[in-house]
């Protein structure tokens, strides 16, 4: 191999030339200030805007989460079923928004006492006082259902195609009838005004479309029906029946009134001139409907009235009234069996086209709870303990007029009357009228803001409470799952090889059991309490944040100012601290604040589950008991539902100003 020749090249000192030998170059001043890695992470999250509102909506979240549980007076802890379900209110009544009312439209109106068809725990003064619209309907509706505030209409008395259908439909109690009392019985039937003569022949059928359209309705009302019920129903028509006075238990002792047939119209006949045929005197008995069956069809009979009269000198005269009824509605309505004017029925009865009003209505629902309408019965001792308290001054020798109310706490305004004793002329109780919540404990009438449940709870104050306890949940899982993540992650990442393969295969084996899984085993053994909530989710919820900052060290401790700082001598852990982990640091804090609000969700769900955190108010648990009011009460999810979403969006927002803001490589930028 040819060698090749180097010549040496020589340098004078000539040859080099210092070209700001004369120049003076002072020292500059800094035109920006010095400032921290926090500083400046600080300064870009400012500028993120749409970071800053997320950041203020939480922070207002958390402080009301904080303070309002702290200072509302309102009950959460204990049932209340007076207070359920109470319109939120902020504005007094009348005013058309978010004032305490509620609007529903086609209720059933009571048109005796002229105020819709309420639960009969709210007396009709109380409801009139508590309206604040209402608008009843010009025309009634016929229903084929029972209500007590229907009239008129027909009893359905329908056979069961596998029962004989003898006695069908009758009178509870028997009652006596004489030769020589001149009874009369007339029996209207649906649909028809025709009369039948004394001897039972009929002049005039019911219409066929009667019976086409209760056969197609099929269910009678009032009534628990099965598939084969509907069946039978679909194929119910018009039966053949009888009527009869029946007075024995045998089938021959009984007076044939109407005998089998399927014509309908009005029947009136002579129970005296029967007894006279029949050579009897007196019986003891009862109006009997028998109706026939037949093999896989149901038959039944539609009764508008039943009218017995008698002379008016006949001792039972007045107990004849009793037995007949010109209402069908009001008849099947009477559910005390014992009384004189029940009518039996071994088949199945409802009603037909029974006539109903029905109203749309405004109801002030504070009013209904806390009003004054309703008179109140207070035992002496209870009106003597107001007394001993400084509430009131009575005397009952003078009356309800010596009444004088002392207090606001006192929960009576006036004394309407008083009940002495007949002998002694001692008070035995006085009845008063007040307005209810002095009686309930309140000073003044409440207002609910957001309303309350279905256990008469303040939505608001537990909304907040449980958002409290949820917030608890998920700072403290966030925060465990931070740093134990980082810590795992950053040994992972940063020693690599077979430290790395082992923890590795760890979080694998750990990650591939079901969260939920986990979480139902820990609830199932430990109970549901908030330690074992906490237990649960922070045993796998930290393997995120480790495989992220394992990532990430994977990413960054190749680089050079890691070799540059590992040549001048820096240990471990100093590389991991100071110079890999704060280039890290964006990615993982944004997830990290994100686990907040999954933490938040992963409660709500497991509350839909029924394995929902016990023993504090949570968001999830009261979110899942509101759920099944949400088309009547939708106030009861919508208002939770809006915390969540702000709570979730503000996060996600908070969660990327955070991460620009401790991205390395924006430092310094605008």
């Amino acid at each position: 191999m040819e060698q090749m020749n180097h010549t040496p090249v020589e340098f004078k000192s000539d040859d080099f030339v210092l070209i700001q030998e004369n120049v003076r170059i002072p020292d500059k001043k800094f035109e920006t200030k010095p400032t921290t890695f926090f500083k400046d992470a600080l300064k870009r999250f400012v500028k993120n805007k749409s970071s800053v509102v997320a950041a203020f909506i939480l922070a207002i979240l958390i402080l009301l989460a904080i303070i309002v549980p702290m200072v509302s007076t309102k009950n959460i802890t204990f049932v209340s079923s007076q207070e359920k379900f109470l319109a939120p209110k902020l504005f007094e009544a009348g005013t058309g928004f978010w004032d305490g009312t509620r609007s529903f439209k086609h209720i059933v109106y009571d048109p005796e006492n002229g105020v819709p068809a309420l639960s009969d725990k709210y007396s009709v003064d109380t409801i009139k006082a508590s309206l604040v619209k209402l608008k009843v309907y010009d025309e009634p509706e016929q229903i084929d259902s029972r209500s007590q505030y229907g009239t008129g209409g027909a009893i359905v008395v329908e056979t069961d195609s596998e029962v004989a259908g003898h006695d069908i439909f009758m009178t509870s109690k028997s009652t006596t009838f004489t030769a020589t009392g001149n009874y009369m019985v007339e029996i209207i039937f649906s649909g028809d005004t025709s009369i039948v003569d004394e001897d039972g022949e009929d002049i005039e059928a019911l219409p066929e479309e009667i019976g086409d359209e209760m056969g197609e309705e099929g269910e009678i009302p009032g009534e628990e029906t099965t598939p084969e019920d509907e069946e039978a129903d679909a194929n119910a028509k018009l039966g053949v029946y009888r009527v009869s006075l029946k007075y024995g238990p045998s089938d021959e002792e009984r007076i044939i009134i109407r005998d089998y047939g399927t014509n309908y119209g009005r029947i009136k006949f002579d129970i005296s001139k029967a007894l006279q045929e029949a050579g009897l005197d007196t019986v003891n008995g009862s109006i009997v409907f028998d109706v026939k069956s037949a093999d896989g069809a149901r038959q039944f009979i539609l009764v508008e009235k039943v009218l017995l009269t008698a002379d008016s000198n006949v001792a039972n005269a007045e107990d004849l009234a009793e037995i007949s009824f010109d209402d069908a509605t009001h008849m099947i309505n009477i559910a005390d069996k014992n009384v004189k004017g029940y009518w039996a029925c071994s088949g199945r009865k409802g009603i037909h086209d029974s006539t109903v009003y029905y109203c749309d209505y405004t109801i002030d629902t504070y009013m209904l709870v806390y009003g004054n309408a309703d008179l109140v019965t207070y035992s002496k001792a209870e009106l003597q303990d107001m007394i001993d308290k400084g509430w009131c001054t009575y005397d009952h020798t003078v009356g309800p007029e010596s009444f004088v109310r002392l207090s606001d706490e006192c929960p009576i305004d006036e004394v309407v009357s008083q009940k002495v004793l007949g002998v002694t002329k001692k008070l035995s109780s006085i009845e008063a009228r007040g307005w209810n919540y002095r009686k309930m404990g309140y000073k003044e009438m409440p207002k609910f803001l957001l309303g309350t449940d279905a256990s008469g709870k303040d939505l608001l104050k537990r909304s907040f409470a449980g958002l409290r306890t949820s917030l608890l949940l998920g700072i403290a899982t966030a925060a465990f799952c931070f740093i134990f993540g980082l810590l795992w992650g950053s040994i992972s990442g940063y020693f690599g090889g077979n430290v790395d393969l082992i923890m590795e295969r760890f979080c694998e084996i750990l990650g591939g059991v079901p969260w939920i899984v986990i979480m139902t085993l820990c609830i199932l053994h430990f109970g549901n309490s908030f330690g074992v909530f906490l237990l649960a989710l922070c045993m796998t919820g930290w393997m995120g944040t480790a495989a992220r900052t394992r990532t990430q060290f994977y990413r960054f401790k190749g680089r050079e100012y890691v070799l540059a700082s590992r040549t001048l001598g820096a240990k471990d852990f100093r590389l991991i601290l100071k110079h890999i982990l704060p280039n890290s640091m964006g990615t993982i804090i944004t997830s990290s604040v994100l686990m907040i609000p999954s933490v938040i969700f992963s409660e709500a769900t497991l509350a839909y589950l029924n394995l929902g955190l016990q023993g504090k108010e949570a968001f999830g648990v009261m979110m899942a008991g509101n759920q099944s009011y949400l088309g009547i009460y939708p106030n009861l999810v919508i208002f939770p539902a809006i915390i969540i979403a702000l709570m979730m969006i503000s996060f996600n927002l908070f969660g990327n100003g955070l991460r620009d803001a401790f991205n390395p490589s924006l430092k310094g930028s605008d």
